[in-house]
């Protein structure tokens, strides 16, 4: 059985939802990926942040990144993976909420992310399009 934690890309880094939005740019510049996930004071997931929160979200709107925080940019109900999940569990939470990054988790610590790309590298094509369909389908 392959889990999530044979498909993901290990090394993800969070980032503390009072860091301000500049930093958090500096930061996927360091690391090369175009979404982190926020964690509140005790390392639990609150969002996940990425560059086009940040652009549309807060550049676009006329608000200063070095003055908003990770946090006031996180909405809704952040969705996880355990690293021990099957791979269709991995499809079924990205596709139901048509999210394209998802966050492992394990023994309640971050220890990777899964995104489109770790998908393309590791799932057959039939899956890869299927999970494609439901998550880029316009409802």
């Amino acid at each position: 059985m392959t889990t999530a934690k044979d498909i993901m890309h290990s090394g993800a880094r969070w980032i503390p939802a009072h860091e301000t939005l500049d930093r958090a740019a500096q930061l996927m510049r360091e690391l090369d990926v175009g979404a982190l996930p926020i964690a509140d004071s005790e390392e639990r997931l609150t969002g996940i942040l990425t560059d086009r929160d940040i652009v549309v979200g807060c550049v676009a709107r006329g608000h200063d990144p070095a003055q908003t925080t990770a946090g006031e940019m996180a909405h809704g109900t952040p969705r996880w993976i355990d690293s021990d999940a099957d791979v269709e569990e991995v499809l079924s939470e990205m596709q139901s909420h048509r999210i394209r990054r998802l966050p492992v988790i394990q023994d309640k610590r971050l220890v990777g992310m899964i995104s489109e790309a770790d998908l393309a590298r590791h799932l057959t094509e039939i899956q890869i399009a299927a999970w494609a369909e439901q998550v880029y389908a316009h409802r």
